[in-house]
């Protein structure tokens, strides 16, 4: 330890540090440094003050070990008061409840004892005979806990040194410290005010003085700290005591593929975010062209359709954007905004007609966003997996006109990808993004036309995510989903509704009936279901799931879905298509 104090105050000295196999400002590790020491003080504490006394007697180790545990369970406590006081758990008080309980449990020395029936009968008041088998109460309300807590540590919670998740398949809580690099610039900065008191206070005061003194006297202190409690650990480590293990910050691995995501709005000058809660950005690394703002009114099978009232024309421009190696889905979107039938008096397909290449590879030849969206104001998308940068380290994107009209750009997305297909898509009819029980991420509405939106407050039954099925798409409607050229298996999910979504309350004593939903389900013209009466369908239970395989996308590179009434409405509640 002595060696490892005296080669960072060498490092100190000279105001870098090797890290990783490159260098970095030290002062970015102490700023750090001072941020881990903050939040952990009273363990650091506890540690450091029995080091000071002596180092010897086993009696002394005794009572650090059991100063370390007392402060670490104080330090895991003050993580929980912060979780339960945030707005995601304020608006959820039974997941409060949940998370309360099953944290006391362990800071207890009883996570022995969290098992499914305990938590249903103790939280749930499900009663000495409660079945798990037959009802999913503990997980599915298990699940909605790691979600909230996946979106409570994405958001207000995503600065905490330690972090609380209920690992897939288990009912214990895991109080995780998060390992994060430094993110250049200032350091974090700790008042001494705020350091613990004593004679190591003096101390540090007196090495703190000094910019280089300051952060070679943390990082010695934060080595130190962790030798000594490995060392008590390994002597005595209680068989229900649970280890706190280092993960990434980004180790929660809900939904799509991690790494880095681009999304760049052409021609616009402010960035907007979407109904997803992604962030698209103003326009950037393009060459050429102009930017173009549209009056359009109305933009069909969006429900983001500022997006597309912005736009890059020209004859020929150019977007070269920084990725990292790797696999990557490119989307880029269009709308015709300028030609339609009422400006041109025909009808807009053929006026606008261009080519767009990556990496000088030609994506799209004589392309027509009109003919390929179905109209002119109408959200186009189109998809091309396996997209990588070029050797320099660029995705060059190229635009150019083939008939004299300006060529039109309205975004550009470039998501990690799948080699070899292109990611799955889920679809949920609500204005927001939702994680399934299964920790799939369902994307809000998107790519319809016709129908309207209903929800439900009463669960429906023969699922374990009740959640999933509030909502649903009824009438007379059309999905034109985007997909690159290949097989495709074909998901839909429906929920029996026992009442119309605009009926009124029935008078006392009246028996509600089945609503109506008889109707038929084409892709690109095939029929999927024929006369397909979801009342007789749900006799035994709410939901059903009807999956297709081997769906082809038509020449515009879509799966379209038509939804068509025969008696009352159509409907649908989730759309899944994924890659074969």
């Amino acid at each position: 330890m002595q060696s490892l104090a005296e080669w960072v105050c060498r490092g100190a000295k000279s105001g870098f540090t090797a890290i990783g196999g490159g260098y970095q400002p030290l002062h970015s590790l102490a700023g750090r440094a001072l941020h881990r020491y903050s939040v952990c003080k009273q363990i650091f504490g506890a540690i450091v003050e029995p080091l000071e006394q002596s180092e010897s007697t086993g009696k002394q180790r005794v009572m650090a070990a059991a100063s370390i545990d007392t402060a670490e369970v104080e330090a895991k406590r003050a993580e929980l008061r912060a979780v339960l006081a945030s707005a995601e758990f304020t608006r959820a008080p039974r997941l409060a409840h949940l998370l309360t309980y099953l944290c006391e449990k362990l800071f207890r020395g009883e996570s022995a004892q969290i098992k499914e029936y305990s938590v249903g009968v103790e939280v749930f008041e499900r009663g000495a005979s409660f079945d798990q088998d037959s009802d999913s109460i503990v997980r599915v309300e298990a699940n909605r806990l790691r979600k909230r807590l996946a979106e409570y540590y994405a958001g207000e919670g995503a600065g905490h040194a330690l972090q609380i998740t209920i690992p897939l398949g288990q009912y214990v809580p895991r109080f995780s410290a998060i390992i994060r690099e430094p993110i250049g610039g200032t350091p974090l900065e700790t008042p001494a005010a705020n350091l613990p008191g004593g004679g190591w206070t003096n101390a540090m005061r007196r090495v703190f003085r000094r910019p280089w003194g300051l952060a070679a006297a943390v990082v010695v202190c934060l080595a130190v700290a962790y030798a000594w409690r490995v060392s008590l650990k390994r002597a005595e480590t209680p068989a229900s005591q649970e280890a706190v293990q280092p993960v990434n910050s980004t180790g929660f691995q809900f939904g799509p593929p991690a790494g880095p995501e681009i999304r760049i709005l052409a021609g616009a000058n402010r960035s907007l975010g979407d109904h997803a809660g992604k962030l698209w950005n103003s326009d950037t690394w393009f060459t050429g062209g102009t930017g173009v703002k549209s009056d359009v009114v109305h933009i069909w099978r969006t429900q983001d359709q500022g997006f597309y009232r912005t736009s890059r024309q020209g004859q020929s421009f150019r977007y070269d954007i920084p990725l990292k190696q790797g696999a990557y889905e490119l989307r880029l979107h269009f709308a015709e905004t300028v030609y339609d039938p009422e400006s041109t008096g025909t009808g807009a397909e053929g006026k606008r007609l261009m080519t767009v290449r990556a990496n000088g590879k030609t994506l799209l030849s004589g392309f027509d966003v009109v003919a390929d969206a179905g109209g002119s104001h109408t959200a186009d998308v189109k998809i091309f997996p396996d997209m990588a940068p070029a050797a320099d380290g660029y995705l060059h994107l190229e635009f150019s006109s083939d008939n004299g009209e300006p060529a039109i750009l309205s975004a550009i997305e470039i998501l990690p990808g799948l080699r070899g297909h292109a990611l799955p898509i889920r679809i949920l009819p609500r204005q927001t993004p939702y994680y399934s029980d299964d920790s799939r991420w369902w994307s809000p509405d998107n790519y319809f036309e016709g129908g309207r939106i209903a929800s439900y407050s009463t669960p429906v039954t023969g699922t374990d995510d009740p959640e999933l099925f509030e909502t649903e798409r009824w009438g007379n409607f059309t999905y034109a989903i985007p997909v690159p050229a290949g097989k495709y298996t074909l998901t839909l999910y429906f929920a029996a509704r026992r009442v119309d979504p605009d009926q009124l309350p029935l008078p006392a004593g009246e028996a509600k009936s089945t609503a109506a939903r008889v109707f038929n389900v084409f892709s690109n013209g095939r029929p999927l279901l024929e006369n397909f009466d979801l009342a007789k369908e749900a006799r035994e239970k709410d939901v059903i799931i009807r999956r297709f395989s081997g769906l082809e996308p038509n020449g515009q590179g879509k799966l379209f879905l038509s939804f068509v009434p025969v008696d009352g409405y159509a409907t649908v509640s989730g759309i899944e298509v994924l890659a074969e």
